[in-house]
């Protein structure tokens, strides 16, 4: 029995390792919904499966009980590697989050598309095209949000995202309301619920767009001031 296991496969899962851990590396220094493992599993798995495609198998013939290697046919090196393409979606749609008009995680689900398409090339000996890409890859994931935050400030995309959660007496939600609405750019999704342990008390959750960051301060003192919330919590929701 031909066996496969040889430093040149070994190099190429390993390359395809590292390759994975660096592209998640940055995924998992920005808190994204997938790391460094997945990452790594993706890149890796794309490999083994290019791997696999290639030299997995080989060309049979059968004749009179025996199995005769290379014989006939044309053997489709492609078949079971094309198949990455698509699977990859899957795993891709997991990461990628609707909340009313809004869409998360297309960046993240972005990266694992080419994380796989890095580990195939691994699998295929291509290290010159997995390496590359890779450092383009984590450069673009790296520089062009830089890029974005000081030459693009006033672009719709650049405006800060916020979701924020009050816990506070019942009577103020309107005062919440008509507090934020001249205040927000794109309110949307404002939910007011009467806490179960206590009537008395809601829970208002609200998500808006702020085209200057540094009002979000001014926002929460004067709330705070405003209202008599138990707890205010401001969370940044970008890609």
């Amino acid at each position: 029995m031909e066996t496969y296991l040889n430093a040149e496969f070994i190099l190429r899962l390993f390359m395809a390792l590292a390759m994975g851990f660096l592209l998640g590396l940055e995924r998992e220094l920005t808190n994204k919904y997938a790391g460094l493992r997945t990452h790594i599993l993706v890149c890796l798995g794309a490999c083994i499966f290019t791997l696999l495609s290639i030299y997995g198998f080989p060309t049979y013939a059968h004749g009179d009980n025996v199995i005769v290697n290379n014989a006939t046919g044309i053997r489709d090196t492609s078949r079971v590697a094309a198949q990455i393409v698509t699977g990859i979606g899957f795993i891709g749609a997991g990461t990628v989050l609707r909340n009313g008009p809004m869409v998360f995680g297309l960046t993240t689900a972005a990266t694992l598309w080419i994380a796989a398409s890095i580990g195939m090339a691994c699998g295929a000996g291509m290290y010159g095209i997995a390496l590359i890409a890779t450092v383009l890859s984590v450069a673009v994931l790296t520089l062009i949000r830089i890029f974005e935050k000081q030459f693009l400030p006033k672009s719709g995309k650049q405006a800060g995202r916020y979701k924020i959660t009050i816990y506070l007496n019942g009577e103020d939600v309107k005062k919440v309301y008509d507090f934020l609405m001249p205040k927000v750019d794109n309110m949307r999704d404002f939910t007011s619920k009467k806490l179960i342990e206590n009537q008395t008390k809601s829970k208002i959750s609200t998500v808006f767009d702020i085209a200057n960051k540094k009002k979000i301060n001014d926002i929460y003192k004067k709330l705070s001031n405003l209202i008599e919330a138990d707890s205010i919590t401001l969370q940044e929701m970008n890609e």
